[in-house]
Protein backbone atom coordinates (compact mmCIF):
# COMPACT_ATOMS: atom_id res chain seq x y z
CA UNK A 1 0.00 0.00 0.00
CA UNK A 2 1.12 3.59 -0.66
CA UNK A 3 1.89 5.79 2.34
CA UNK A 4 3.35 9.20 3.11
CA UNK A 5 6.29 9.18 5.51
CA UNK A 6 9.09 11.41 6.77
CA UNK A 7 12.46 9.94 5.84
CA UNK A 8 15.93 10.76 7.18
CA UNK A 9 18.34 10.04 4.31
CA UNK A 10 21.62 10.17 6.22
CA UNK A 11 23.11 11.38 9.49
CA UNK A 12 22.01 14.97 10.25
CA UNK A 13 19.71 15.07 7.22
CA UNK A 14 16.30 16.72 7.73
CA UNK A 15 13.03 14.87 8.04
CA UNK A 16 11.74 14.93 4.46
CA UNK A 17 8.25 14.00 3.34
CA UNK A 18 8.19 11.20 0.77
CA UNK A 19 5.80 8.73 -0.81
CA UNK A 20 6.69 5.12 0.06
CA UNK A 21 5.19 1.69 -0.35
CA UNK A 22 4.68 -0.66 2.59
CA UNK A 23 3.83 -4.34 2.32
CA UNK A 24 0.51 -5.82 3.37
CA UNK A 25 0.43 -7.39 6.85
CA UNK A 26 1.57 -10.98 7.12
CA UNK A 27 0.75 -13.50 9.86
CA UNK A 28 0.88 -11.87 13.29
CA UNK A 29 1.10 -8.36 11.81
CA UNK A 30 -1.22 -5.38 11.57
CA UNK A 31 -1.44 -2.01 9.85
CA UNK A 32 -2.22 1.04 11.98
CA UNK A 33 -3.40 4.38 10.62
CA UNK A 34 -1.34 6.86 12.61
CA UNK A 35 -3.52 9.57 14.15
CA UNK A 36 -0.86 11.13 16.38
CA UNK A 37 2.77 10.61 17.32
CA UNK A 38 5.18 12.23 19.73
CA UNK A 39 8.65 13.58 19.01
CA UNK A 40 11.15 12.04 21.42
CA UNK A 41 14.80 12.93 21.95
CA UNK A 42 15.59 9.38 20.82
CA UNK A 43 14.34 10.32 17.34
CA UNK A 44 16.71 13.29 17.27
CA UNK A 45 19.59 11.15 18.57
CA UNK A 46 18.98 8.70 15.74
CA UNK A 47 18.84 11.50 13.19
CA UNK A 48 22.22 12.65 14.57
CA UNK A 49 23.72 9.17 14.13
CA UNK A 50 23.84 8.20 17.80
CA UNK A 51 21.54 5.20 17.36
CA UNK A 52 22.43 2.39 14.92
CA UNK A 53 19.35 2.46 12.66
CA UNK A 54 20.54 1.99 9.05
CA UNK A 55 19.70 5.11 7.04
CA UNK A 56 17.74 6.10 5.05
CA UNK A 57 14.95 5.29 7.44
CA UNK A 58 11.58 6.26 8.88
CA UNK A 59 11.70 7.20 12.57
CA UNK A 60 8.98 7.81 15.15
CA UNK A 61 8.14 5.65 18.15
CA UNK A 62 5.32 7.28 20.10
CA UNK A 63 2.46 6.43 17.79
CA UNK A 64 -1.25 5.99 18.38
CA UNK A 65 -3.92 5.26 15.81
CA UNK A 66 -6.57 2.96 14.40
CA UNK A 67 -6.10 -0.62 13.20
CA UNK A 68 -7.01 -0.81 9.51
CA UNK A 69 -5.75 -4.28 8.54
CA UNK A 70 -4.70 -7.45 10.34
CA UNK A 71 -2.78 -10.50 9.17
CA UNK A 72 -3.58 -14.15 9.69
CA UNK A 73 -3.74 -15.38 13.25
CA UNK A 74 -4.12 -11.96 14.89
CA UNK A 75 -6.60 -12.18 17.76
CA UNK A 76 -5.59 -9.48 20.25
CA UNK A 77 -6.82 -6.60 18.06
CA UNK A 78 -9.51 -6.09 15.43
CA UNK A 79 -9.95 -3.67 12.55
CA UNK A 80 -11.30 -0.41 13.95
CA UNK A 81 -9.64 -0.71 17.37
CA UNK A 82 -7.96 2.40 18.77
CA UNK A 83 -4.44 1.47 19.85
CA UNK A 84 -1.17 2.68 21.29
CA UNK A 85 1.81 1.10 19.54
CA UNK A 86 3.84 -0.27 22.42
CA UNK A 87 7.31 -1.73 22.84
CA UNK A 88 8.24 -4.61 20.50
CA UNK A 89 9.36 -7.89 22.02
CA UNK A 90 10.01 -11.42 20.82
CA UNK A 91 7.86 -13.12 23.46
CA UNK A 92 10.12 -16.19 23.54
CA UNK A 93 13.40 -15.28 25.24
CA UNK A 94 13.97 -15.85 28.97
CA UNK A 95 13.22 -12.23 29.87
CA UNK A 96 10.00 -12.14 27.88
CA UNK A 97 8.89 -15.40 29.48
CA UNK A 98 9.55 -13.78 32.87
CA UNK A 99 7.26 -10.90 31.89
CA UNK A 100 10.16 -8.48 31.39
CA UNK A 101 9.38 -7.55 27.80
CA UNK A 102 11.27 -4.28 28.13
CA UNK A 103 14.45 -6.30 28.53
CA UNK A 104 13.85 -8.66 25.61
CA UNK A 105 17.18 -10.20 24.64
CA UNK A 106 16.54 -9.22 21.04
CA UNK A 107 15.67 -5.60 21.84
CA UNK A 108 18.54 -4.17 19.83
CA UNK A 109 17.38 -5.73 16.58
CA UNK A 110 13.73 -5.01 17.33
CA UNK A 111 14.31 -1.34 18.09
CA UNK A 112 16.94 -0.21 15.62
CA UNK A 113 17.54 -3.09 13.21
CA UNK A 114 15.36 -1.45 10.56
CA UNK A 115 13.30 -4.59 10.01
CA UNK A 116 10.85 -6.88 11.76
CA UNK A 117 12.32 -9.74 13.78
CA UNK A 118 10.06 -12.60 12.73
CA UNK A 119 7.49 -13.50 10.10
CA UNK A 120 7.50 -12.74 6.37
CA UNK A 121 9.45 -9.50 6.86
CA UNK A 122 12.16 -10.92 9.12
CA UNK A 123 15.56 -9.56 8.19
CA UNK A 124 14.28 -7.00 5.70
CA UNK A 125 12.28 -3.81 5.65
CA UNK A 126 8.69 -3.75 4.40
CA UNK A 127 9.21 -0.15 3.23
CA UNK A 128 10.36 0.75 -0.30
CA UNK A 129 10.76 3.91 -2.35
CA UNK A 130 9.12 4.54 -5.69
CA UNK A 131 12.39 3.56 -7.38
CA UNK A 132 12.26 0.16 -5.68
CA UNK A 133 15.08 0.81 -3.19
CA UNK A 134 14.64 -0.22 0.43
CA UNK A 135 14.16 2.17 3.35
CA UNK A 136 14.66 1.12 6.96
CA UNK A 137 11.42 0.95 8.88
CA UNK A 138 9.98 -0.63 12.02
CA UNK A 139 11.92 1.83 14.22
CA UNK A 140 11.09 0.73 17.77
CA UNK A 141 8.67 -1.60 16.03
CA UNK A 142 6.61 1.16 14.45
CA UNK A 143 8.19 4.03 12.42
CA UNK A 144 5.24 6.26 13.27
CA UNK A 145 6.46 9.33 11.35
CA UNK A 146 4.11 8.19 8.62
CA UNK A 147 0.39 8.02 7.99
CA UNK A 148 0.38 4.21 8.21
CA UNK A 149 2.61 1.79 10.10
CA UNK A 150 3.17 -1.96 9.69
CA UNK A 151 3.66 -3.50 13.14
CA UNK A 152 3.73 -6.77 15.03
CA UNK A 153 0.24 -7.09 16.46
CA UNK A 154 1.48 -8.29 19.86
CA UNK A 155 2.84 -4.84 20.65
CA UNK A 156 -0.51 -3.09 20.21
CA UNK A 157 -2.45 -1.96 23.29
CA UNK A 158 -6.15 -1.24 22.80
CA UNK A 159 -7.47 1.97 24.37
CA UNK A 160 -11.04 3.14 24.88
CA UNK A 161 -12.41 4.98 21.86
CA UNK A 162 -13.55 7.83 24.09
CA UNK A 163 -9.91 8.77 24.79
CA UNK A 164 -8.45 11.30 22.31
CA UNK A 165 -5.71 9.51 20.41
CA UNK A 166 -3.59 12.65 20.21
CA UNK A 167 -3.12 12.42 23.98
CA UNK A 168 -1.99 8.81 24.27
CA UNK A 169 0.94 8.57 21.83
CA UNK A 170 3.52 9.29 24.59
CA UNK A 171 2.22 6.21 26.42
CA UNK A 172 4.28 4.25 23.89
CA UNK A 173 7.56 5.53 25.32
CA UNK A 174 7.95 8.56 27.58
CA UNK A 175 5.12 8.01 30.03
CA UNK A 176 5.52 4.23 30.30
CA UNK A 177 9.27 4.61 30.83
CA UNK A 178 8.73 6.85 33.85
CA UNK A 179 5.78 4.89 35.16
CA UNK A 180 7.53 1.56 34.71
CA UNK A 181 10.59 2.78 36.62
CA UNK A 182 8.37 3.45 39.64
CA UNK A 183 6.02 0.46 39.39
CA UNK A 184 8.49 -2.23 38.32
CA UNK A 185 11.87 -1.11 39.68
CA UNK A 186 11.57 1.39 42.55
CA UNK A 187 8.23 -0.03 43.75
CA UNK A 188 8.13 2.25 46.83
CA UNK A 189 6.53 0.89 49.99
CA UNK A 190 4.41 2.76 52.54
CA UNK A 191 6.23 5.78 53.93
CA UNK A 192 9.18 5.54 51.54
CA UNK A 193 10.57 8.39 49.43
CA UNK A 194 11.09 8.78 45.69
CA UNK A 195 13.45 11.29 44.04
CA UNK A 196 13.05 12.02 40.33
CA UNK A 197 15.93 13.82 38.62
CA UNK A 198 14.66 15.62 35.53
CA UNK A 199 10.93 16.09 35.10
CA UNK A 200 10.32 16.20 31.38
CA UNK A 201 7.88 13.68 29.92
CA UNK A 202 9.60 10.64 31.45
CA UNK A 203 10.09 12.29 34.83
CA UNK A 204 6.50 13.51 35.00
CA UNK A 205 5.35 9.98 34.22
CA UNK A 206 7.35 8.85 37.25
CA UNK A 207 5.93 11.65 39.41
CA UNK A 208 2.32 10.83 38.52
CA UNK A 209 2.88 7.13 39.17
CA UNK A 210 4.64 7.75 42.47
CA UNK A 211 1.70 9.94 43.52
CA UNK A 212 -0.54 6.90 43.05
CA UNK A 213 1.85 4.59 44.91
CA UNK A 214 2.48 4.14 48.64
CA UNK A 215 5.33 6.68 48.63
CA UNK A 216 5.01 9.40 51.26
CA UNK A 217 7.60 11.84 49.90
CA UNK A 218 8.03 12.57 46.20
CA UNK A 219 10.88 14.94 45.33
CA UNK A 220 11.30 16.47 41.86
CA UNK A 221 14.68 17.92 40.81
CA UNK A 222 15.09 19.99 37.64
CA UNK A 223 16.80 23.04 36.15
CA UNK A 224 13.56 24.64 34.97
CA UNK A 225 10.97 26.20 37.26
CA UNK A 226 8.19 25.60 34.72
CA UNK A 227 8.82 21.85 34.89
CA UNK A 228 8.92 21.92 38.66
CA UNK A 229 5.55 23.66 38.72
CA UNK A 230 4.12 20.85 36.58
CA UNK A 231 5.74 18.26 38.85
CA UNK A 232 4.11 19.89 41.86
CA UNK A 233 0.75 19.87 40.13
CA UNK A 234 1.06 16.19 39.24
CA UNK A 235 2.15 14.88 42.60
CA UNK A 236 5.54 16.08 43.83
CA UNK A 237 5.51 16.86 47.53
CA UNK A 238 8.80 18.75 47.27
CA UNK A 239 10.70 20.38 44.40
CA UNK A 240 14.35 21.37 44.14
CA UNK A 241 15.86 23.81 41.66
CA UNK A 242 19.21 22.39 40.58
CA UNK A 243 20.67 25.21 38.48
CA UNK A 244 24.40 25.77 39.07
CA UNK A 245 25.81 29.25 39.63
CA UNK A 246 29.47 28.36 40.14
CA UNK A 247 29.40 28.63 43.91
CA UNK A 248 28.24 25.12 44.57
CA UNK A 249 24.66 26.25 45.10
CA UNK A 250 21.70 26.81 42.87
CA UNK A 251 20.77 30.50 42.55
CA UNK A 252 17.54 29.98 44.43
CA UNK A 253 18.77 27.17 46.64
CA UNK A 254 16.44 24.38 47.61
CA UNK A 255 12.78 25.19 47.19
CA UNK A 256 10.22 22.94 48.82
CA UNK A 257 6.50 23.27 48.37
CA UNK A 258 3.49 21.19 49.32
CA UNK A 259 1.68 19.40 46.58
CA UNK A 260 -1.82 20.23 45.42
CA UNK A 261 -1.88 17.35 42.96
CA UNK A 262 -5.15 15.80 41.93
CA UNK A 263 -5.78 12.23 43.01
Amino acid sequence: MDIHAYVVDHVDAPFRGEELTVDEPGPGEAVVKIVATGMCHTDLNTQAGNMPLPLPGVLGHEGAGIVTKIGAGVENVAVGDHVVIGWPFCGKCRNCIRGEHRYCLHAGKLLTGGHLFEGPHAGGSAYTRTDGSSVSGHFFGQSSFADYSLVTASQLVVVDKSIPLELVGPLACGITTGAGAVLNTANPGPGESVVVYGVGAVGLGAIMTAHNSAAATIIAVDLHDSRLELAQHYGATHVITSRWNGSGRSPEGQRTTPSNAPV
